[in-house]
């Protein structure tokens, strides 16, 4: 398959597996005589493991841990649960974080009257006055 071919069928853009191939998350492809690159079935299914694994929310490092693990027929499932829950704990922190902030942020719209007045708590804490 051409690099267009793969991109469609693993829903990564060609533009992403070329940076792949060169950040070495994946080999190189083949190529053809004419210099196309050459996808195979396995390359296909790769890539479909990135991008399943990238939909998940886990970075480039974690993906190509994940894929050491996947290719790894010796490997115990609990190093997979490891990388897993680490980043479970890490959605976690970034959900309490994000919880903060829209608290904090439904509390400045609720304190602002939204009138005529130009007094603003919202303003007020931004610019560092209101806290």
């Amino acid at each position: 398959m051409k690099i267009g071919e793969v991109a469609r069928a693993s829903g990564v853009p060609a533009k992403t597996i070329r940076y792949y191939e060169e950040i070495g998350l994946i080999a190189p492809a083949e190529r053809t005589d004419s210099g196309y690159r050459d996808y195979g079935t396995n390359d296909l299914e790769t890539l479909r493991f990135i991008a399943r694994s990238r939909s998940l929310g886990f970075s480039v490092a974690e993906v190509s841990d994940l894929l050491a693990l996947w290719r790894d027929r010796q490997r115990s499932s609990s190093q997979v649960k490891a990388v897993a829950e680490d980043h479970l704990k890490s959605i976690d922190s970034k959900i309490a974080e994000l919880r903060s902030l829209r608290d904090t942020l439904a509390d400045l719209i609720h304190r602002c009257h939204g009138d005529s007045r130009p007094d603003c708590p919202i303003l007020k804490d931004l610019a560092g006055k209101g806290r």
